[in-house]
């Protein structure tokens, strides 16, 4: 069974994997590369490229949100004792299908234990799970105090342990090194043939649309900036990038903030599907942008 996102996750990349195919550097990822995501999120380039390329000699995945990071380290390693945490948990949750006073109170009481960071990580992980299959649509959201606020979600019997992807994603991350820190750290395992692939918080589109909280600290446009800057040091260093943001000029025409940021190398504008917003009428087809130092 092929490896696939064990998540659900704003922005997760599924979609865009085609066009992302469609423009990565052959001359890099014909021969043995190095292959770098200094965001990482749900993973879905990263389980794409280490099926589709059995030539990369190291993969190094990175991301602030130590929730997330030590998700996969469990998964890495200790998956078997995950899976049976996560199987009892499902049984009881959907045991309370037709109690929804019992089963919210399951899942807030699961939602105090995870911000209470008392459990050892196995646990820890599997709160993170399972919050991320119930709440409302999947979304990953913390406060200043770096506290879950997600409400639970509609869904009657989710599925909250999917043990065969579980297994898969296991398997995947044996030979990948994960890191939680500040993304510029990963230019120290960047090697002669190194190919990043870089999913930052994308910009809003308006003031309401930010699912950008996975972490305590915003992800502004002071940080885009410090990115773009990241992006050209690579480039200066002859290291190949594709990195994804949201496209704010189709939603302006006037906003000029990546077109002016990054006017110096490659802007494609992708189409893609927005599948988080309250209003479903909000939900549909809009442009977003890989942009890239590959001509």
């Amino acid at each position: 069974m092929i490896a696939k996102p064990f998540l659900k996750w704003a922005g997760g990349k599924t979609q865009l994997i085609e066009q992302i195919r469609n423009n990565l550097p052959k001359d890099t990822m014909n021969k043995p590369f190095t292959y770098i995501e200094p965001f990482v999120g749900s993973g879905a380039v990263l389980f794409w490229v280490i099926e589709n390329f059995s030539n990369i000699k190291r993969a190094v995945i990175n991301d602030i949100n130590t929730d997330l990071t030590n998700s996969y380290l469990t998964i890495k390693n200790d998956v078997d004792i995950l899976i049976q945490i996560l199987e009892k948990w499902e049984i009881e949750y959907h045991r309370l299908a037709e109690n929804p006073e019992r089963k919210k109170e399951y899942y807030y009481k699961k939602r105090e234990l995870f911000n209470s960071r008392k459990s050892e990580q196995t646990k820890q992980t599997a709160l993170f799970i399972f919050l991320n299959r119930t709440c409302f649509n999947g979304l990953y959201r913390v406060n200043r105090k770096n506290e879950f606020n997600v409400p639970i979600g509609s869904y009657k019997k989710p599925q909250i342990c999917n043990k065969p992807n579980l297994k898969s994603v296991s398997k995947a991350l044996q030979n990948v090194e994960i890191l939680n820190g500040d993304y510029s750290e990963t230019l120290k395992y960047a090697g002669e043939n190194t190919f990043f692939y870089f999913d930052p918080p994308y910009k809003p589109l308006s003031n309401t649309s930010s699912f950008n909280s996975y972490s305590k600290d915003i992800f502004g446009d002071a940080e885009q900036i410090r990115l773009k800057e990241f992006c050209a040091l690579l480039d200066k260093k002859g290291h190949q990038w594709i990195l994804s943001n949201s496209d704010v000029k189709g939603k302006n025409p006037q906003d000029n903030f990546f077109d002016d940021l990054y006017a110096t190398f490659n802007i494609l504008r992708v189409n893609a599907r927005r599948s988080i917003n309250a209003n479903p009428q909000k939900r549909g087809l809009l442009t977003e942008l890989l942009i890239t130092n590959i001509y």
